[in-house]
């Protein structure tokens, strides 16, 4: 591991805290929804298919380790099966617009993730 960004990258990862690692992957979801839209825009449909294929597999992660003892666990296991039947449309059907929606929602839980951080980083 020479390079010096793939090191900055794995301290980063390692060393952050379970708020901040999902918040990483929030992000992720996000980057490889744009990459997806713009490989879809190009009809390169191998690429799109698979960053659509990891956004998925993040989203499942988060699905995965939902507490089913919290009330708003039920809630947002509504909203990720929701956002994953729409990443399954979108590329079933080549359709951008779905997944700019699925693109939404994901960006619209992670800033409301970054608010809860705050607050909770503000109430220490």
């Amino acid at each position: 591991m020479n390079n010096p960004y793939a090191k900055y990258k794995s301290n980063s990862i390692s060393t952050a805290t379970p708020e901040e690692l999902t918040l990483m992957l929030y992000n992720g979801a996000i980057k490889f929804c744009n990459q997806a839209a713009v490989a879809l825009e190009k009809k390169d449909y191998m690429k799109s298919n698979k960053l659509i294929q990891r956004v998925q597999d993040i989203i499942r992660e988060f699905q995965i380790t939902l507490k089913p003892e919290y009330e708003i666990s039920a809630q947002l296991n509504d909203m990720y099966d929701y956002i994953m039947r729409t990443l399954i449309t979108a590329n079933i059907r080549k359709d951008d617009k779905k997944l700019q929606e699925a693109t939404d929602l994901i960006r619209n839980m992670r800033d409301t993730w970054k608010e809860a951080m705050k607050i909770a980083r503000a109430e220490k």
